[in-house]
């Protein structure tokens, strides 16, 4: 069974953390192989999962170290990005590393969030950015990181999960109208994200 939250009783001790973290860092950079994709020349997402949110967590907490104070603030931060069985969820990154061009491309950039799809055949799946707050200012300036949800119908679902099946990722913003199609491997390893 596919977990869904992050309790507090996940949460290990800071120093028994400690022990695990290289090999658990390993094995998460494992995971993200199949579950990352590239759209367009700077835009990276990471498609989320609870073992990908535990180690958020985790990594928070042990950079971080405020205690249990710090405990219940990065589960209700990282909680709502894990899929909760008819969803994926991903991780938008606009990854520039010039700061000039970085702050003209994110002031065209508004609304974006509002903006990415995935197609499977004939059907089409709308991402809903993740309501914690606005990500595009006043102004029209996005944020250089998006949470985005594309909750899928039952019908959705299985089509996504039929091996060999295109599912084409993308944007549709005036600024940044990229797609990808997501390799097999990547569809696989989301497929697992649906609830049986």
């Amino acid at each position: 069974m596919v977990k869904r939250v992050v309790s507090r009783d996940a949460v290990m001790a800071l120093d028994e953390f400690g022990k695990i973290r290289a090999a658990k860092r390993k094995e998460i950079v494992a995971l993200k192989r199949h579950r990352r994709v590239e759209v367009g020349p700077v835009a990276t997402c990471y498609f989320e999962s609870y073992e990908t949110m535990w180690w958020q967590i985790h990594e928070m907490l042990f950079i971080e170290k405020g205690g249990d104070e710090q405990i219940e603030d990065e589960l209700a931060a990282y909680n709502p990005l894990i899929p909760k069985g008819k969803e994926l969820v991903c991780t938008v990154m606009f990854e520039i590393n010039d700061e000039v061009r970085r702050r003209t491309f994110l002031a065209r950039l508004g609304g974006v969030e509002e903006t990415l799809f995935m197609r499977i055949g004939d059907m089409e799946v709308r991402g809903v950015p993740e309501v914690d707050l606005d990500r595009t200012t006043e102004d029209g300036k996005a944020s250089s990181v998006q949470f985005v949800h594309f909750p899928f119908t039952d019908a959705q679902i299985g089509a996504f999960r039929k091996p060999g099946t295109q599912v084409i990722f993308g944007f549709e913003h005036a600024a940044y109208g990229h797609m990808a199609v997501l390799s097999e491997d990547t569809r696989l390893s989301l497929a697992k994200d649906f609830a049986d």
